[in-house]
């Protein structure tokens, strides 16, 4: 049988206004060499990927010369000229201190905060540099340029990179293009599982093409099995895939996974390979080495400690500012409810809490008063998924109410009950007791912590996600929280609602 290699995508790529089509193929490497004797394809940086880095280094040096360029002018010693070494130092600390931390790296570039954590830890060492080098030669007046200057770059390469991470979720979810050519390699429901997520997540960037599994035939996912396990290496090589990700099978011994890693080098391909807890990740997960084994250690959730302490102070302050600084919003809307109907502004409805204890969730009324007397006449149409109770047009919601739920306004009043401690900014989504009682094991665990204003069902499709997939979510938070997550999970909340979507 013929091995099947790899198609170029249908209509090419695009990204920042290039056509990707008319430049010219990668060269393939020379130095490896096949079973066959000949030069393998080498998965090489695509067009795109090459034309992103070059527009985020060139934003990053943008940036870094503005600043450094205005603070210069600004910025005069005694004499009223420019600080000509200072400039050029702390433009050369930034200039350095980037591609040492790996923040150019093609690995991060569009993939999660690991991007900005090393765009962060470049910064701050170029801001050590510049203070070190004011010390060593006697320059104690390096302080504008340290906490001024430095900080000021990365205010605008942040936005700059985020922008171009935009443009390419764009191109990724809407135009299918700037993907990375994927191989799958393991058992069918666990690669079938993989090509589910990466359908769902176009802007991660992975397009599964093909799939190598123990029998090595038939198709998974729609997806063409291309081989057998034990030819995964000879398929990259025929098709030229940039990522080679490895699920769980019998046939994955510790020796099997060693020399896969071995037959790769040369082809350009990155080897990941999914553990079995596939919903553990974050800051629980450390790859460390023991008797010359590398292991898998994951810590336990963090549900008390310093950290929690810290969230319960940043969840109370934020809120607290939050009231004050939207007060007249609120009194606005009060406003509106009372002339709407005359009813109460307030709708107080009991959920269950952090470990299973009740209380008084606040909200602005969006319903007509008495709105769930009439709740059972309605169960007929629900549209919720799993216990939970949902209509896209609830004819108990008022005209003020539709705009309020659009826009998750009513939920503004919850910042009252983070400020007493009945929730948090960010958590599960708060259940109502009739729900808990039909929650089996896993679904429990989401009462381990307060339940949240927001959460990752938020981000997530907020209405439109089906039961199943929203206890997925509450548990990752649950599992994985970090201050990160929680500081992510609030910035797409703010883009979830600004849009509107999923919510009725």
């Amino acid at each position: 049988m013929e091995e099947p290699v790899r198609k170029p995508f249908p209509g090419g790529e695009a990204l920042l206004g290039l056509d990707l089509r008319r430049l010219p193929a990668p060269k393939r490497a020379l130095h490896a060499v096949g079973p066959d004797g000949k030069a393998p394809p080498r998965a090489s940086s695509t067009a795109w990927e090459q034309k992103y880095r070059a527009w985020v280094i060139g934003c990053d040096v943008f940036a870094t010369l503005l600043v450094i360029g205005a603070a210069a002018l600004i910025i005069l010693d005694v004499t009223g000229r420019p600080y000509f070494w200072h400039a050029s130092g702390t433009a050369a600390a930034i200039l350095c201190t980037l591609p040492l931390n790996r923040a150019w790296s093609r690995h991060v570039l569009g993939e999660g905060a690991e991007e900005f954590r090393r765009l962060g830890r470049g910064l701050v060492m170029a801001a050590v540099l510049v203070a070190m080098a004011g010390l060593v030669f006697g320059a104690l007046d390096v302080q504008p340029w340290v906490f001024l200057a430095v900080p000021l770059v990365g205010l605008i390469a942040l936005p700059q990179r985020y922008a171009l991470r935009r443009i390419l979720h764009h191109a990724r979810n809407f135009n299918g293009t700037c993907m990375l050519p994927v191989m799958a390699a393991g058992d069918p429901d666990t690669v079938r599982d993989l090509i589910d997520r990466t359908r769902a997540d176009a802007h991660v960037g992975w397009r599964v093409e093909a799939v190598c599994t123990a029998s090595g035939a038939g198709e998974v996912g729609g997806i063409p099995v291309a081989g057998r396990l034990h030819e995964v290496a000879d398929q990259v090589r025929r098709g030229g895939y940039r990522v080679v990700a490895v699920t769980a099978d019998p046939y994955w011994t510790p020796r099997r996974l060693q020399q896969l890693a071995w037959d790769l080098e040369g082809t350009g391909a990155d080897l990941v390979v999914a553990p079995v807890l596939m919903e553990v990740a974050g800051p629980r997960l450390n790859v460390s080495g023991v008797l010359g084994m590398p292991l898998l250690r994951v810590s336990a959730p963090a549900f008390t400690g310093g950290r929690r302490m810290i969230k319960e102070a940043f969840d109370r302050t934020v809120a607290a500012a939050g009231i004050a600084l939207i007060s007249p919003v609120l009194l606005t809307i009060a406003l509106l409810i009372k002339l709407g109907d005359g009813g109460p502004v307030f709708y107080r409805q009991r959920r269950i809490g952090r470990d299973g204890r009740s209380f008084l969730m606040i909200k602005f009324r969006s319903m007509v008063v008495d709105a769930d007397k009439v709740r059972s006449e309605l169960l007929s149409a629900n549209e919720g998924a799993g216990p939970l109770f949902k209509m896209r047009r609830d004819p108990r919601v008022t005209r003020i109410g539709m705009i309020l739920r659009r826009y998750s306004l009513d939920e503004l009043p919850q910042l009252f009950n983070v400020l007493s401690g009945t929730m948090s900014l960010v958590g599960p989504r708060p259940p109502l007791p009739e729900e808990t009682e039909g929650y089996d094991g896993a679904a429990q665990r989401r009462l381990l912590v307060k339940p949240g204003i927001t959460g990752l069902w938020q981000v997530s499709g907020r209405s439109d996600l089906s039961w199943a997939e929203s206890v997925r979510l509450d548990l990752r938070y649950v599992e994985d929280w970090s201050l990160a997550l929680d500081m992510t999970i609030l910035w797409k909340t703010a883009r979830a609602v600004v849009g509107g979507r999923g919510a009725y």
